[in-house]
């Protein structure tokens, strides 16, 4: 398992996550002149821990930070005692922290240097004022030096400055002003410098090429540009030429010269030929940096096609071919022999004369190249000769750089990025082969346009101080230096006795308001140039802070943080922190203050959480702010995933579990091989862990579990392995060619990480099964390369599928074909048959030999035959297929049968010799003298007397016997008479029918059977079967109506297999495993019911039925009664009718009874009409009587039956089942009460019909309902 913990730094709006500091704090040593912006750089480096497992294995976003990296190493190198200077110093480091999640074994990556370097760049670089103040232009953005353009598009030359009065802008072309309103299609961006020429309305962007250079101006000075070189990009067309083949002798160099049009920029070359495919380029051939394709040594095989030089250009995107070059190799062997191409010595073997290698490019034994500081050498060495030769590369007087130096080209070119002084020198290759060896010299002078050691600074006075602007910049040659004042030379600027010049440095002494201006430094040599603009401002300004006030840092417990305080002022105020508005000033111990007012905090522990406060003062006055800091607790992951081998198909998890602060926001997401996870239908991700159904092959990489907060973030990388299938074998190759014999040799397919444990080699061949592949033989593992025993005259094709644990390959593409010598056939068809399809033929068939086995054209067969023991003369006939039929045959007579192969490299072997018949004719005869004995009541004996063998007049399969049954001797019941048979196999004279029916009449008849068929029928035989014993009685059933009573039913046996003389019925009872003493009853034949007594209502019983003829009692059936009620239940329910809660219960509800009955008394006697619509729960009927008042008029019928009561079938109403009703707890009612005293019923009080309205509501269905409508 392989982890990566990280801790990152986030914000939002009013919150700021603080960035944690490391020994290497971005700090600004102060300048002679104290007088600036205080600046802090918030790049942390510890913010990342990589373990010592190398940072090759670290985060695609850690991977690009070290190619950003790469392109500042000049950078670093000349800033190095920069860094260590600002190296704060004092007690703990985080490198000594107790919470160090593992050991740092190795350097931080170069992408952390990298960032505390820009931040160094950005505090030693220009001085920010705020806008509000009053202050010189300063150029914010600007196109690059050498800037070409799309001849397509609008021209846009940037320019952007900023200042207070806000500048405003002009240019010039050429060094000459540049009068932008004279031109309809040149504009100004407006607030801006940026020209934009506009080319819709026509004109040729060629016309605006030149030098152009942009001046921001206002009242305080003048800020000035590059000088931007401006040139429109060019794809020029290839030149119309002709190009004759190229001749050449096979095994000489040949250089193929592409002279590319010159394009801006120049365009990109590469070789293909006519039809776009790519020249497959080796150590023989090869591309050189000049765009020429160079050959070491011409082969054969290089006429197979043609090469055309091609050139992309970059602006246009478009791809020009050049004509293609055709080759005429010469050769002393002209044929193009596959089986050469893995010959140890190729060369050798086609004839070419071996040579020593010489140079192709560069020319001779010595050159020279000179390359600029900060650019790529490239040094490049083509060499010929037979066999091809090797390059190494050397470098006078020392080792090649590893770590910039890259071999290129199959080792024809030597890179070395980010060139150095010391990297100037003499360097050499070396080509070799077996025939010698010869070297060049290389002489690389290494120059420099200028680059910065000092870059001039804005510089903040008071009035009254000093200061100084210093421009040093080194190069090869050295540069010179000279200074400008808003954009005017120095030396023609009006006096001004406050400056001295001394070089490369502007002294000032007294500083008034009068010098503010704005001071350009120009630098250059013949390589190139630097310009930089610093301007002087002169300001009395109180202290004043640049940040938001009262901001709110959030922090990692353990972590080292900074606390910023930015402010402002003239002369510089002086900065001091205090904690939680009390105690002495902050600095020492786990505290310091740097002088850009930044307060560090070397170790954040719980303590030190609460409110910061930064106090500026100088002179004019004084400012304050306030920080409120936050202390949270890290993130971490537990539990880790850990790396998994796992089959395909199969269900992988991975596991995840993180610890976090509880007040921030956790976001674990997933990284598969360093790129976002995309979580689709075969995976499932939760809070703590990742699965993924059904793993693919696809699915194999490294994932990164990454749970992350908006203050800092922790991973862990775990490797998923997937054993899949094999890939298929590729590039097979046939060699050493015989004539029984071939090598195939094949380069092995990715295992995939299960090892390949056999190759199945298969062919196919084009003449009997085109397209269907046949096994050849099977080899280990190991084996890549094996001879193959081969049969004549077969067009072999090849494949191979290599196997593993967990399946198969797919089949490699087919190798070439390879066509065996023809020979006799060595061996004769197999599964030779004679025999008839009719009564006078005999068909011959055998198996067709196959491809491998033919060993020659034309294979035809020789098919002989005679009868046997005549010694006649052998027929003969010669047959293209695999059968043949003799006609006009004596019936069933045997033949001696011979068939031999032939093709036309003659006959194959003599055949052995096979016994066939001709075809079989009927049986003339049937069985007689046959006897029966009858074994039982459904089985007889037969016994015959065999037939002659010459009237089967075939081969005696079988005597057959068919019967069937006649009648039954119980009247009026009918039986099936289909036909059944049994049959005896062989030459015998006796047999067994069996399964028959008893008591019945049968009739018999036999046969004799051969190939063809059934002969005649003998005499019918009758023979009755004798009574049996019946099946089982029907539908046997037994019901319980009460639990002292049980029911049993039946039916007659379907098949009574004789006279029913009664029936038989045992019983016996049972409870769990304990039996009862079994009861036997018999009954008549005509009885099919029967009562039983229960003499225990607990137990069950099992009852057996069956029925009885003379012979005995035949097949029983078996049933058992119903469960009887639960005894416990019963008991229960006994026990609680005596419980006193139980009674108490009962007299509360006969109470409540009581009052309702008193209550709908009183209401009865009231009468008259009550509305109820708004209470009835249950919609009106259309039978519903209904007032116009939305009342209802109850009738008082005598014959109406109660709600939640049925009429019984002599007319009076019955009152439903309850288990607890006013019958069984109280007196009088007619109402039903559930047990909790609710009222579920209806009731009613008879009067008469004239004077009583019934009223109902919905609400009387609780007693205390009823109570209320008292009222």
């Amino acid at each position: 398992m392989r982890r990566l913990a990280a801790r990152g730094a986030a914000g939002d709006a009013g919150e700021v996550a603080a960035p944690a500091a490391d020994s290497t704090d971005c700090a600004r040593g102060r300048h002679p002149s104290p007088r600036r912006l205080v600046d802090l750089c918030a790049i942390w480096d510890p913010g990342v821990f990589l373990p010592a497992v190398g940072w090759k294995r670290a985060s695609g976003f850690a991977r690009r930070r070290l190619n950003e990296a790469e392109t500042l190493n000049s950078v670093r190198e000349a800033q190095l005692e920069l860094l260590e200077a600002a190296r704060p110093r004092g007690p703990g480091s985080r490198e000594r922290g107790p919470v160090l999640r593992m050991a740092r074994q190795q350097q931080p990556p170069p992408w952390v240097h990298a960032a505390f370097l820009l931040c160094l760049l950005s505090l030693s670089g220009a001085i920010e004022i705020p806008m509000d103040l009053s202050q010189p232009p300063t150029i914010t953005k600007q196109s690059v030096k050498d800037h070409i353009v799309d001849p397509r598009d609008n021209i846009l030359i940037e320019c952007e400055a900023k200042g207070n009065p806000a500048p405003s802008f002009h240019w010039t072309r050429n060094s000459r002003f540049f009068n932008i309103a004279k031109d309809p299609r040149v504009s100004m961006r407006r607030r801006s410098g940026t020209l934009v020429i506009d080319f819709r309305s026509g004109g040729r962007p060629e016309e605006y090429e030149g030098e152009y250079q942009c001046f921001a101006r206002n009242k305080f000075g003048t800020a000035l540009s590059n000088r931007i070189r401006l040139q429109v990009s060019k794809s020029p067309l290839w030149p119309k030429e002709n190009l004759d083949p190229v001749v050449v002798q096979e095994g000489a160099p040949l250089t193929l010269q592409c002279n590319p049009p010159p394009g801006l920029p120049s365009p990109v070359i590469f070789w293909m030929s006519s039809s776009m495919e790519p020249i497959t380029q080796d150590k023989r051939v090869s591309q050189g940096h000049n765009g020429d394709l160079y050959f070491s040594n011409v082969m054969l095989q290089d006429m197979q096609t043609d090469y055309s030089c091609n050139a992309r250009f970059h602006f246009t995107h478009t791809i020009q071919q050049k004509n293609a070059f055709t080759l005429k190799v010469l050769t002393n062997n002209p044929y193009n022999d596959s089986s050469l191409r893995n010959h140890p010595d190729i060369y050798s073997a086609r004839g070419v004369a071996e040579r020593t290698p010489s140079f192709m490019y560069p020319q001779g034994t010595a050159s020279s190249q000179m390359v600029l500081r900060g650019m790529d050498l490239v040094l490049e060495c083509i060499a010929s000769g037979v066999p091809t030769p090797d390059i190494a590369w050397y470098k006078k007087g020392g080792d090649l750089p590893s770590d910039k130096a890259k071999f290129e080209n199959f080792n024809k070119a030597l890179r070395i990025t980010n060139v150095s002084e010391e990297d100037s020198g003499e360097y050499f290759c070396l080509a070799s082969n077996k025939m010698g060896s010869i070297r060049h010299t290389i002489s690389v002078r290494v120059k420099a346009a200028p680059y910065w050691l000092d870059e001039p600074k804005n510089l903040i006075l008071a009035p009254g101080e000093d200061g100084r602007l210093v421009c040093r910049a080194n190069g090869n040659p050295k540069p010179t230096v000279q200074w400008m004042v808003n954009g005017e030379p120095l030396q023609s600027a009006p006096p001004n006795p406050n400056r001295e010049v001394a070089g490369d440095t502007i002294i000032f002494r007294d500083t008034q308001i009068s010098s503010r201006a704005v001071y350009q430094c120009n630098t250059s040599n013949e390589h190139g140039y630097l310009l930089a603009n610093a301007f002087v401002s002169v300001l009395d300004v109180p202290p004043r802070m640049l940040s938001p006030r009262n901001q709110l840092i959030r922090v990692i417990l353990y972590n080292r943080t900074r606390l910023d305080c930015p402010f402002f002022g003239s002369p510089i105020p002086t900065l001091r922190w205090f904690k939680n508005g009390q105690g002495s000033n902050l600095d020492g111990g786990n505290y310091h203050v740097y002088e850009n007012g930044s307060l560090e905090i070397k170790m954040i522990r719980k303590e030190d959480q609460g409110i910061y406060t930064c106090v500026a003062t100088n002179i004019l006055g004084k400012a304050e702010n306030q920080v409120r800091l936050e202390v949270k607790d890290p993130t971490r992951i537990y539990r880790m995933p850990e790396d998994q081998v796992a089959k395909r198909g199969t269900t992988v998890q991975l596991e995840c579990r993180v610890k976090h602060d509880p007040s921030l926001k956790l976001t674990v997401s997933w990284l598969k091989d360093d790129e976002p996870l995309y979580i689709g239908n075969r995976m499932k991700k939760e809070d703590d862990s990742l699965t993924i159904f059904g793993v693919a092959e696809r699915d194999q990489g490294s994932y990164t579990c990454v749970a992350s907060t908006e203050l800092d973030q922790d991973l862990a990388k775990a490797y998923l392995t997937v054993l899949g299938r094999p890939d298929r074998p590729r590039d097979l190759e046939l060699t050493d060619l015989a004539e029984r014999s071939v090598r195939l040799t094949w380069i092995p397919g990715d295992d995939n990480n299960s090892p390949i444990t056999d190759y199945v080699v298969q062919f196919e061949e084009d003449q009997f099964q085109p397209g269907v592949w046949h096994d050849h033989s099977k080899f280990p593992g190991s084996v890549n390369s094996a001879v193959l025993q081969l049969s004549p005259y077969v067009n072999y094709q090849f494949r191979v599928i290599a196997i593993n644990e967990v399946g198969s390959s797919h089949p490699s593409l087919p190798s070439e074909r390879y066509r065996t010598s023809g020979a006799p056939p060595e061996s004769n068809p197999a599964d030779v048959k004679g025999e008839g399809t009719r009564k006078n033929n005999m068909e011959i068939t055998w198996t067709p030999m196959n491809a491998t086995s033919a060993f020659g054209p034309n294979l035809r067969y020789i098919v002989k035959w005679r009868r046997r023991e005549t010694r006649e003369t052998w027929n003969n006939v010669t047959v293209w297929g695999s059968r043949y039929v003799v006609g006009q045959t004596p019936v069933y007579v045997p033949y001696e049968i011979r068939v031999q192969a032939e093709n036309d490299f003659g006959k194959g072997p003599e055949p052995d010799t096979v016994i066939g018949y001709s075809g079989e004719d009927y049986p003339r005869a049937a069985p007689t003298d046959v006897k029966i004995r009858v074994l039982n009541s459904t089985a007889i004996s037969l016994q015959w007397n065999r037939v002659y063998p010459d009237t089967v007049q075939g081969q005696l399969r079988e005597y057959r016997a068919y019967y069937w049954r006649e009648s039954s001797l119980l009247k009026n019941l009918w039986v099936s008479q289909k036909r059944q048979q049994a049959s005896f196999p062989g030459d015998r004279p006796r047999g067994v029918v069996s399964r028959l029916f008893p008591y019945s009449n049968y009739k018999l008849e036999m046969v004799v059977v051969n190939g063809r068929g059934d002969g005649p029928r003998s005499e019918t035989k009758e023979f009755t079967t004798p009574e049996g014993v019946p099946s089982a009685p029907r539908r046997f059933r037994v019901r319980q109506p009460n639990l002292e009573t049980i029911n049993l039913e039946w039916d007659h046996p379907e098949h009574p297999n004789g006279i029913l003389i009664g029936y038989t019925l045992k019983y016996v009872a049972f409870n769990g495993t304990k039996l009862g003493k079994q009861i036997v009853e018999n009954f008549s034949p005509n009885q099919t019911k029967f009562t039983m007594q229960r003499a225990d209502p607990v137990s069950r019983y099992r009852f057996t039925l069956s029925a009885r003829t003379q012979v005995g009692s035949g097949e029983a059936a078996t049933e058992e009664s119903p469960a009887p009620p639960n005894e416990a239940y019963t008991n229960n329910q006994a026990d609680i009718a005596t419980q006193g809660w139980f009674i108490g219960l009962m007299c509360a509800i006969a109470l409540l009874v009581l009052i309702l009955l008193i209550v709908c008394f009183i209401k009865r006697s009231r009468g008259g009409k009550y509305p109820v619509r708004e209470k009835k729960d249950v919609p009106l009927g259309p039978e519903d009587p209904k007032e116009e008042d939305g009342s209802f008029d109850y009738s008082d019928e005598d014959n109406k039956p109660l709600q939640g009561s049925q009429t019984s079938l002599d007319g009076t109403i019955k009152q439903q089942e309850s288990d607890d009703s006013l019958v069984d707890y109280g007196e009088g009612g007619e109402g039903q009460f559930n047990e909790d005293g609710s009222f579920i019923g209806q009731y009613t009080v008879k009067k008469d019909k004239e004077e009583t309205e019934g009223n109902e509501s919905s609400e009387a269905t609780s007693p205390v309902n009823a109570i209320y409508s008292l009222a």
